[in-house]
């Protein structure tokens, strides 16, 4: 990729604002400061597939706090903060004096004396995890305005309760490249539909990224699930703006095979009901075990009524030409292999395997994109200076 290419389409864009600012949800952000992400993300790759150091700290912390298991996410934030030349320190709540009392505002404040950047991850709980994330953004702020931080960290959404910006920005980048160029990306028909899960519980906020991200760019995302699976209804109101502003459109329909007649790309993915997950969390709150394991009884039979909301050989003949692009967040659960019954046939995830995995490849990169544009007030002339620069990032004699 023409690296000079790359800086001419960064600097095409609008991007002062996300200096010194936060990454919560991308429908807060402009369609500029999408595409300057998108462009550090891929100028950030060449450097390191060109051998070239992309460090632009010489010290520093990130700080991770992730309240879900993750492994890509995880990683991902890890080798981007590693990359830009930061030491990651997890956040282990259990080890913290969290539990003898010690509150947010405090915990922000302690945690940042050095801190550059702090990525959470909370998706568990509805109306929490965003709000979490906004009053550790708001302490630090405090913190920092009045002195007793030298600098504010700024907060990268590593997944809550409403969206998961950095795999849909992943996502998107991958079907950039996949099609040769986001020009390409109009008017091309995208599947978000949910899928049989042997599990339950699982958040809302990719397809709801989805619906937020991919109708910026004039495709026209259909979102199939069986009666009772609704997401957020803030969300219409987020897509419809999307179809205003840009071209993009955003319908609904009750069938997976509706949804994949003629699909350019699909995203089969189990999500649980937008109102299990209001209870979920009123449960959790209130330490209700039994009442926990109830709904988690009551949820995995209204899963197993829709077992043929799969991703097989058959559904995927409906697309367009039979070879729709397949993305998935994974893990999936995959039929045969991981589970008896899942999300996609073991066939069909094979056959896409590799481009899932370059799918994944993206995320630290748009994870260490958000970093860098929130961090260097003149990013242009910072990647010339590190793409000119003559130290290589490891010397190779063989």
């Amino acid at each position: 990729m023409d690296f000079k290419h790359l800086i001419d389409q960064l600097e095409s864009c609008d991007y002062r604002e996300l200096y010194q600012n936060d990454f919560f949800l991308t429908w807060d952000k402009t369609q500029d400061e999408i595409m300057a992400i998108f462009a550090v993300a891929d100028a950030l790759r060449a450097l390191r597939e060109n051998n070239r150091s992309a460090r632009i700290f010489d010290s520093g912390l990130a700080i991770s706090l992730f309240r879900d298991n993750s492994t890509r996410t995880r990683f991902s934030f890890a080798s981007a903060c590693n990359l830009l030349g930061l030491e990651v320190q997890d956040l282990d709540e259990g080890k913290s004096q969290i539990s003898h009392g010690e509150t947010v505002k405090e915990t922000a404040n302690m945690i940042s004396f050095m801190a550059d950047v702090i990525g959470i991850r909370d998706d568990m709980y509805i109306g929490k995890g965003h709000t979490y994330m906004k009053n550790v953004a708001d302490y630090v702020k405090e913190g920092y305005e009045t002195g007793v931080l030298e600098q504010r960290p700024t907060l990268v959404n590593l997944q809550c309760d409403i969206d998961h910006p950095t795999q849909i920005m992943a996502d998107t980048l991958h079907v950039i490249h996949e099609l040769g160029g986001v020009e390409n990306l109009r008017g091309k028909k995208v599947a978000m539909t949910w899928a049989y899960s042997p599990s339950y519980g699982k958040p809302l906020s990719v397809p709801q990224g989805v619906i937020g991200l991919m109708t910026r760019f004039g495709m026209d995302v259909v979102l199939a699930h069986p009666e009772g699976y609704e997401i957020m209804d803030t969300m219409e109101e987020v897509a419809k703006h999307n179809e205003e502003q840009y071209g993009g459109r955003f319908t609904r329909v009750t069938s997976m095979e509706e949804a994949f007649k003629d699909a350019d790309i699909v995203y089969p993915k189990s999500w649980a009901p937008f109102r299990a997950m209001e209870i979920r969390t009123d449960l959790y709150a209130k330490g209700d075990k039994a009442g926990i394991d109830a709904l988690e009884k009551e949820l995995l039979a209204q899963n197993a009524r829709y077992k043929n909301w799969t991703c097989s050989e058959e559904m995927m003949k409906l697309t367009r030409d039979g070879r729709a692009l397949y993305l998935h967040c994974l893990p999936a659960d995959i039929t045969g292999v991981s589970c008896a019954e899942g999300e996609v046939d073991g066939s069909v995830f094979d056959r896409y395997r590799v481009p899932l995995y370059k799918q994944a490849s993206f995320k630290p990169y748009i994870i260490a994109a958000m970093i860098f544009l929130q961090k260097v007030k003149h990013p242009a002339a910072k990647l010339d200076e590190l793409w000119k620069g003559a130290a290589p990032r490891w010397a190779d004699n063989a």
